[in-house]
């Protein structure tokens, strides 16, 4: 019986160690992994020669959104007095020339009053100067007094064109002033009231903003660039952006304009692209994370598969040969990528042409450290 028991338990032990033979655990040394063939295939661990591929990039940049120059106008009040009647509300239509608000001002008589006085004095100079020219021509008359009598004709005329340019900018009946859209479009944003006093332009105050008329369909998308990415910007390159209203979406539009100089404080570039609008989701002020799309280039390139996270920095498993054992062995690299949404992903740095690296199954080798 003791025998018997001392041959089972001795095969039992050499089952054992037969077994473990067959798929022995893999040695953890650091920041090394060492595996045989059999159990790269059985994880379904791919290598594969890291190479120069052609990458096409994107540059992110923070931006914004605002109004396009030529489709809105800030409307000012020229002339000082008082607001007794608006027009219009926010949100409508007007046409060019559209009365917006009617102010009752003195400026606005002042300048009818200064254009009579004006036709008046031009009138009364031009008859003294046909008086003249007359007399002369009869020798009666002073040369001296021809050329006053011209001067002074001269001079009211000037006098005449100036007051009537003010008046029809005025464009007053008496004392009431109207206030008129200068281009086609919709009215944005009012800050004008009814018995509002406002401090005109032409009175050398400093008038505030009163109304806002625009088009929000096209608007404009702004970023500014780094100066050392300016080199990688090019006129027509696609654009993707985003804002946090919509995180869903993503509004495509092409680089129209780079600015031909930096800013000073900031050190960026301005680009600019224009974008569809048409439910005016996209309001002038909101913040814009702008995607650049940059020409593609050959440099060496790693698929983001082969890519593990080790907190902010980034790694690959890269095979470094074999070890007295004949097992494979690899070795886990931190590297520095290009920012990229593309994959391949272009390396900076910590891997060169050539070398062997995990592509599948990296992230399961990391969990063997």
């Amino acid at each position: 019986m003791k025998r018997a028991l001392s041959a089972v338990t001795l095969c039992w032990a050499l089952h054992g160690c037969a077994k473990h033979e067959e798929a022995p655990e893999p040695p953890k040394t650091g920041n090394f992994v060492t595996l045989s063939r059999q159990q790269l295939d059985a994880q379904q661990m791919h290598v594969e020669v890291a190479q120069e591929q052609n990458v096409g990039t994107t540059l992110d940049a923070p931006g914004r959104i605002s109004f396009d120059d030529q489709r809105v106008s800030h409307v000012f009040l020229p002339v000082s007095g008082r607001i007794v009647k608006l027009d219009v509300t926010p949100g409508q239509h007007v046409k060019k020339g559209d009365a917006l608000a009617e102010i009752e001002s003195p400026d606005a008589g002042n300048a009818l009053s200064d254009l009579n006085k004006a036709e008046a004095a031009s009138m009364a100079a031009e008859r003294d100067y046909k008086r003249q020219k007359e007399l002369y021509e009869a020798h009666a008359g002073a040369q001296r007094d021809l050329e006053q009598a011209q001067s002074a004709a001269e001079q009211a005329k000037a006098e005449l064109s100036r007051a009537r340019s003010r008046a029809a900018v005025f464009r007053s009946h008496g004392q009431s002033f109207s206030l008129r859209a200068p281009i086609d479009g919709e009215v944005i944003s009012r800050t004008a009231n009814p018995g509002m006093e406002v401090q005109g332009q032409y009175a050398g105050g400093s008038s505030p903003e009163l109304f806002t008329i625009g088009s929000l369909d096209p608007v404009w998308a702004y970023a500014d660039v780094y100066e050392v990415d300016v080199a990688r910007l090019k006129i027509g390159a696609d654009i993707s952006v985003k804002v946090v209203a919509y995180p869903g979406r993503t509004f495509i539009g092409r680089v129209e304009w780079i600015s031909s100089a930096l800013d000073p404080a900031s050190r960026t570039a301005r680009v600019r692209c224009t974008l569809r609008n048409p439910n005016h989701e996209l309001l002038p002020e909101m913040y814009a994370t702008v995607s650049i799309a940059t020409p593609s280039h050959r440099t060496l390139a790693i698929p983001r598969s082969a890519i593990v996270h080790i907190g902010e920095e980034r790694a690959v498993f890269v095979q470094t040969g074999t070890n007295e054992n004949g097992l494979l062995k690899f070795e886990r690299r931190r590297v520095v990528l290009e920012e990229s949404d593309s994959d391949p992903v272009p390396v900076k740095s910590g891997l060169a042409v050539g070398e062997p690296i995990v592509t599948s199954g990296a992230l399961l080798m990391s969990g063997m450290l």
